[in-house]
């Protein structure tokens, strides 16, 4: 029966989809195995003054000199690290942490907002951590000369004086300087907004009788590659918008692997390094040129995001300076957008990585959204956009459903032309076709509310994953973080008996209800005549319960909810047709088979 056939496509088709995501952009990857091709060290110029930044030969900049640590360097705990360096305190509505006085670095940030875990009590996330501690993450600002010149210029191991304020907020800018002792004052001031911005202007006073060229830079630095979520459809490792060339994801082993990336010198745009759920980003004020680069280094296990600005000459007797900004902090849509507006930041919302389906995920986000300032529950507002995306498909939703009608109520002509014709295939297809076309009967309709909602259901899962917003955004009961699994599972009677399941057998409460709906809108439908459809009739759900399991929570949360509407609505229909719906005697006939394959056992 064609109808039959066009939903098992239809079925196989999502199925086969489903299953090529999960594998090639869902599925987990375990371990990353690093390179055996060691990328090969630039040879660093030798400056005055200890611990100098240079420009290495591909570009990218070296900021701490020839002194820099190697990846074998003593570790020690990362409040010993921050206690072994003068600092000044920061304190925002959102941030915690403080600024390092040595080389002026930002590299110990808290974020106040968020907990490790959904326990109130958890600590608070940590973004930037300072070198020497187990996972060093910090950014920096300063300035190079060119290659062989004899400017002393302040480095990592140099200690900044305060001036005014001792401690960095909103409404206090902090303000450092550093004199060469050679006719050069270095003066830095640091402001931070409400959120996750901070500014940084770079000015150097020239007392002597020379002009002096610099070349203003800032970078971020990842030591060692971080642990990831792992999944293909997030990246996660350095990025960047950089002018014309556009966004650039460069994972942690590729850059292991091939070496530095160094794009073409831009005069918009930013880079850095970003988390499923955190950034680290550089933004070089817009209009000015700047030349950008990504890197690694073998000796320090460094990762490195940087730019260098073209020449500045500050003249004798006169000063100059520049300004760059530092976004470091959380993912959240609606502050990126603001920068991107008000700073006019370059596609600075594609820090979050919407996916493929941008014009469909972002979109979808901000009516979720909305929808939660209203209703006050991510997972409510899921359910009503499930509600409003069934309206939107409706026409064509109802338009499928009516043409499967016609097909059955046309069964036993279709029937009769197979068994006339059914030694010529040929013209039993001709003579189908002809009675599709004068009953006006579209046969590949059936797969049509199946294959819809690929991207529909793509870009939830897109949303739920990646967005800051869905965070432990709890649920009702016992689902307490709607981006992650169902916690609960049968094989332990759902925590009654203490026993931890392995991942594979963790099909929680939820999974277990969409299976059920799943199954529930197949049986709608007649059985297959033949034993391998009804194969995969019967497992399919089986399947996408055991699939879908390990997804989040909100996701399953809406194909058990979009399963249960979509029951609804093809029983409506078909009910208006004058067709007999499947269900019950399909349900009776499965069950009162197994009976009667019992008995004649006995």
């Amino acid at each position: 029966m064609n109808d039959n056939r066009n939903m098992i496509l239809a079925i196989v088709l999502s199925l086969g989809v489903l299953l090529a995501w999960q594998f090639f952009y869902a599925g987990p990857q375990l371990e990353r195995q690093q390179a055996e091709q060691q990328a090969q060290l630039a040879q660093q110029e030798q400056q005055s003054g200890s611990n100098a930044p240079v420009v290495n030969p591909d570009g990218s900049v070296a900021p701490e000199g020839p002194g820099a640590q190697t990846a074998a360097q003593t570790q020690v705990s990362r409040q010993t690290a921050i206690a072994q360096s003068p600092r000044i305190e920061l304190n925002t509505p959102r941030l915690s942490g403080s600024i390092n006085l040595i080389g002026a670095k930002f590299d110990d940030l808290h974020l106040k907002d968020y907990r490790q875990t959904t326990d109130p009590n958890s600590d608070t996330v940590i973004l930037l951590s300072p070198k020497g501690s187990p996972k060093p993450y910090y950014a920096e600002y300063g300035w190079v000369s060119d290659p062989g010149a004899d400017v002393k210029l302040p480095g990592t191991d140099t200690e900044w004086s305060v001036e005014g304020s001792r401690e960095l907020t909103p409404s206090t800018p902090l303000t450092l300087t550093w004199d060469n002792g050679e006719g050069l004052t270095f003066k830095r001031t640091v402001s931070v907004d409400e959120n996750y911005m901070f500014t940084v202007t770079q000015s150097v006073e020239n007392a002597t009788d020379m002009p002096v060229t610099l070349y203003p830079y800032g970078l971020v630095v990842r030591t060692g590659e971080p642990q990831t979520t792992g999944y293909f459809v997030l990246h996660e490792g350095l990025i960047g918008v950089i002018g014309e060339e556009g966004l650039k994801e460069i994972d942690y082993s590729d850059l292991v692997e091939d070496g530095a990336i160094r794009p073409a010198k831009a005069n918009q745009g930013w880079l850095g390094f970003t988390d499923k759920y955190w950034a680290a980003t550089l933004i070089p004020t817009p209009g000015t040129s700047y030349q950008s680069s990504f890197s690694y280094s073998q000796a320090s296990d460094n990762f490195q995001a940087d730019y260098l600005g073209d020449a500045t000459v500050v003249p004798a007797g006169g000063s100059a300076e520049m300004t760059g900004d530092l976004y470091a902090g959380a993912k959240v849509s609606s502050l990126i957008d603001g920068y991107e507006e008000t700073k006019g930041i370059q596609s600075f919302d594609l820090m979050i990585d919407w996916g493929w389906f941008y014009f469909i995920t972002k979109p979808m986000f901000w009516v979720i959204d909305a929808l939660y300032s209203v209703l006050g529950n991510f997972g409510v507002a899921i359910l009503v956009v499930t509600v409003i995306v069934k309206a939107i498909f409706f026409p064509l939703a109802n338009k499928s459903y009516v043409s499967m009608s016609k097909m059955k109520l046309v069964q036993p002509q279709m029937n009769e032309i197979r068994e006339k014709y059914k030694d010529d295939k040929q013209k039993q297809q001709q003579a189908l076709m002809e009675l599709y076309k004068t009953e006006k009967i579209n046969p590949l309709a059936g797969c049509l509310p199946v294959l819809i909602q690929i991207p529909v259901f793509f870009s939830l899962y897109k949303v739920l994953f990646v967005t800051i917003e869905m965070r432990h955004a709890p649920f009702f009961g016992w689902i307490q973080d709607l981006s992650a699994p169902d916690p609960t599972t049968i094989f332990n009677l759902f925590g009654l008996i203490p026993w931890d399941p392995p991942a594979m057998l963790m099909i929680g409460i939820w999974p277990l209800i969409m299976g059920v709906t799943m199954f529930l809108q197949m049986k709608m439908n007649p059985a297959p005549a033949e034993p391998a459809q009804q194969m995969i009739f019967n497992w399919m759900p089986v399947l996408f319960t055991f699939m879908l399991a390990t997804f989040p929570a909100g996701l399953v949360i809406y194909w058990a909810w979009n399963n249960f509407l979509s029951i609804l609505q093809q029983g409506v229909i078909m009910r208006r047709q004058g067709v007999k719906l499947e269900l019950f005697d399909n349900l009776k006939g499965m069950f009162g088979k197994k009976s009667s394959e019992g008995g004649d056992a006995k």
